[in-house]
């Protein structure tokens, strides 16, 4: 092995040529070799292959069969076949079934050794533009929505099947759970994109201030108006309008509102003018808004408006497996930003967060990582930098803190443990793990292999 050269697997089923491939490409590939296609297939499941050289005919299987499902896999490797039997046709066919290029044998070692590493070079480009669309696409979608737990996978697959929607949506959830982030995410993915999202925190103004600030009113409208103010609802036009702690709006507001919904027009305080406004509205509130409604609390015809579509937030106590990517995306912002090298946490402080059951959510996650940066000592926070709600349920009644045998690790045993636990709540399926810890299958198969943990 060759540490991290790209890794060629050659599918040859005579002897004498796999074996001749491998020593002339060794230098510069990792090289895997199988005879047949289900052991091709067998290397690639388990395997970080970036190319594939195939020969066309394989006993009683096809190359070409092999070329086409390879392009089923999550992160295809670049596709070469070798044949004595070169045709234009045989080529065509080849290009369809997802092929890079096409050799006819004998060929020229040297040759085939340039074009293997034009491949190379046209898979890291074709990663690299997947790497940037993506990056665009997090700046203006979802990054900030941060896990690959079932249940927030579920959530982001809504969003994006309702984000170019003109319907009303209610998000509900807990406080902290990122309700407001999935508002910017449906807003972004949507065709209303170039439009303004404007935010309208309910519970922040008192009734009387509530409807100006919604639909705005004219000059002398009432006392302290002493000019003309453009509303939230106009300044949204052609956008969206986001409508957090929805739940605390006052009757005579929910009227209005209703009205805004149905009809699609507003009239500032103090005018007879109706204003028309084309506003997509995603509200958001911590209370069960259907139990409102039930208690008199909350106008039914209101609710049915809100919630055409509804999204419910899952808490962190129920995602858990989310943890290892959040914690480690806020260590590095506040690590970032504080100027400090603090890369991780030590095991005991790592198995205190997933003890811990997150009453605030991730908001409180945030602000506990924000607590441990700020306090450590070192590269790694510890148990002891964590804040003391965290800490105080695993203390047994002499004070310290039950079963704990902290000490300082360094970054790879911190990294190690970070993906024996990914592993753990991923049942030992790698493909899972890869994408909790948010790296790629490749990246976590060579940890794995470094760390020894295939032998654990």
């Amino acid at each position: 092995m060759h540490g991290n050269l790209p890794g060629l697997l050659i599918v040859e089923d005579e002897k004498n040529t796999r074996d001749g491939l491998r020593l002339a490409l060794e230098d510069k590939f990792e090289i895997y070799l199988a005879s047949d296609a289900t052991a091709a297939w067998n290397i690639m499941e388990t395997e970080p292959i970036d190319i594939m050289l195939t020969d066309l005919r394989l006993g009683v299987d096809s190359g070409l069969d092999l070329i086409g499902k390879t392009q089923t896999l999550s992160n295809p490797p670049v596709c070469i076949m070798m044949t004595a039997y070169g045709s234009v046709d045989g080529a065509v066919e080849a290009m369809k079934k997802g092929a890079y290029d096409f050799v006819t044998k004998p060929f020229n070692l040297e040759k085939l050794e340039i074009l293997l590493l034009r491949a190379l070079r046209s898979r890291r480009i074709e990663a690299e533009n997947k790497e940037l669309k993506q990056q665009l696409h997090q700046k203006y979608g979802m990054e900030k929505i941060l896990g690959n737990s079932p249940l927030l996978r579920s959530i982001l697959e809504k969003i994006q099947q309702v984000a170019n929607s003109r319907a009303s949506v209610l998000i509900e959830g807990e406080s902290g759970t990122g309700k407001e982030l999935a508002a910017q995410a449906l807003h972004q993915l949507s065709s209303r994109k170039e439009k303004p999202l404007v935010t309208v925190h309910c519970a922040a103004l008192a009734p009387q201030l509530l409807e100006s600030e919604l639909f705005g009113h004219e000059k002398g409208a009432f006392t302290g108006a002493s000019e003309r103010r453009v509303g939230r609802f106009e300044e949204a036009h052609h956008g969206t309008i986001f409508l957090d702690e929805i739940s605390e709006i006052d009757a005579s507001t929910q009227v209005k509102l209703l009205r805004a919904l149905g009809e699609r027009t507003i009239q500032r305080v103090g005018s007879n003018q109706t204003i028309s406004v084309d506003v997509r509205v995603i509200a958001a509130t911590n209370r069960n808004l259907e139990q409102m409604v039930r208690d008199g609390k909350f106008r039914e015809d209101l609710f049915f408006r809100l919630e055409v579509v509804k999204l419910m937030m899952p808490p962190l106590r129920e995602r858990k497996e989310d943890l290892p990517i959040l914690i480690q995306a806020f260590v590095r912002e506040f690590a970032s930003e504080d100027r400090k090298s603090v890369s991780g946490l030590t095991s005991d402080a790592l198995d205190a967060m997933f003890k811990y059951d997150w009453p605030g959510n991730v908001r409180e996650l945030r602000m506990a990582i924000q607590h441990g940066v700020v306090l450590a000592r070192g590269n790694l926070i510890a148990l002891s930098d964590l804040p003391e709600r965290i800490i105080s349920p695993l203390l047994s009644p002499n004070g310290q803190v039950s079963g704990s045998s902290e000490k300082n690790m360094n970054l790879g045993e911190v990294e190690r443990a970070y993906i024996m636990r990914a592993l753990q709540l991923s049942d030992g399926n790698r493909t899972e793990a890869a994408q909790k810890l948010g790296i790629s299958r490749r990246t976590l198969h060579r940890k794995i292999k470094d760390y020894q943990l295939d032998k654990s």
